[in-house]
């Protein structure tokens, strides 16, 4: 089947492609709310692709994904008329599934986890395997490496700017790491003194945590990618799935504001930080809205199946830890101070090492 390849106008997803509502939540606390916020990396890898020549009509994407990054190629790819494919692991839901299926990708499901890495291991292995297959007739976007995914998020930065100035405090999730470290990386071109709060979930190695299992999906990670620029980071704020998903709730109850879980850990750690600092501006960002999420994270029965009900209210504080690796559930915080990664490491092996 011939398909045509030419991009409709722009006009026509317009809406899917807006840059978020800034949205005031306190005297210094604003929360920037994309309606689908990976489509920004998804459109602009696959342009810049295009551009360059890399994504031709006889090329066949590939992406290994479990969440919102699949849905932004998918749409791109859908918009352009790529083949689209998505390696993918039983984490993902079914809803989400049958939109990427409706938008024509296929999508292939990994069963069995790798031993090191978990199932992003094998699902690379296997995108792998098709690689192989494919011989050249392949374009993988590379979510966790290109310098594509950050610069995507300079026309993010640039709203901040113009609406609140660049001298702000970012809170973000971490996951691929394009959307804080690229958001930062712009406003400290106007303002070096930008700060960058990471918050990360537990069992995820990109902070130094050992892998394991993870509830709160959207962050963390199994392998540390390459786009983590660990250099950025001011702190890095660990939440519990419990903690994040009544954050969440909380988000919706207090300011009308539906979204993510990945929202809702991101929003009480800047709420905790903007009444620690009144002097600063803090902006959280929100990756996406809470659609796929009311019969999990809005659910009370969902919530009591999967042994994520908070106990007690809300926290209102972390605890504070001397390294990364000994942080404890349900909130933790670490003065990451714009170390690399192997410092911060080093730095524990070093106080446990010989005298």
């Amino acid at each position: 089947m011939n398909l045509d390849r030419t991009p409709l106008p722009f006009s026509q997803y317009s809406a899917a492609y807006a840059l978020p509502r800034i949205i005031r939540c306190g005297s210094n606390l604003y929360l920037a709310q994309f309606a689908f916020m990976k489509l920004l990396p998804a459109k602009y890898i696959i342009e810049q692709a295009v551009a360059r020549g890399t994504l031709t009509h006889d090329t066949i994407v590939l992406e290994t994904s479990s969440g919102t990054f699949a849905l932004g190629l998918a749409v791109v790819c859908r918009e352009y008329g790529f083949p689209l494919e998505i390696f993918t692991d039983p984490v993902m839901d079914k809803g989400l599934e049958n939109r990427l299926r409706s938008l024509g990708a296929e999508v292939f499901i990994v069963t069995e986890k790798a031993k090191e890495g978990g199932y992003q291991r094998s699902r690379l292995e296997a995108m792998h395997a098709r690689m192989r297959q494919l011989g050249e007739s392949h374009f993988w976007p590379r979510q966790y490496e290109t310098p594509d995914n950050p610069a995507a998020y300079r026309c993010f930065a640039d709203q901040i700017s113009e609406l609140l100035g660049a001298d702000v405090t970012l809170v973000g999730s971490v996951g691929s790491g394009g959307s804080t470290c690229g958001t930062v990386e712009r406003l400290r071109q106007k303002a070096p003194g930008a700060r960058l709060i990471g918050v990360d979930t537990f069992n995820s190695v990109i902070f130094g945590q050992l892998d394991g299992e993870r509830k709160l999906r959207g962050l963390g990670n199994s392998l540390v990618p390459k786009n983590v620029k660990h250099e950025l980071y001011d702190e890095v704020h660990f939440t519990s799935a419990s903690l994040a998903f009544a954050a969440t709730q909380a988000l919706h109850e207090r300011h009308a504001i539906f979204a993510g879980p990945t929202s809702g850990a991101s929003y009480i750690v800047g709420r905790w930080r903007a009444r620690q600092h009144p002097e600063e501006t803090v902006v959280v960002i929100c990756p996406d809205e809470g659609h796929r999420y009311a019969e999990a994270v809005y659910d009370q029965e969902w919530l009591r199946q999967n042994e994520c009900v908070l106990e007690g209210v809300l926290l209102d504080a972390p605890a504070s830890e001397e390294h990364p690796s000994t942080a404890l559930p349900p909130w933790n915080r670490y003065r990451w101070k714009r170390k690399t990664r192997e410092a911060v490491l080093s730095a524990l092996e070093g106080c446990n090492g010989p005298e």
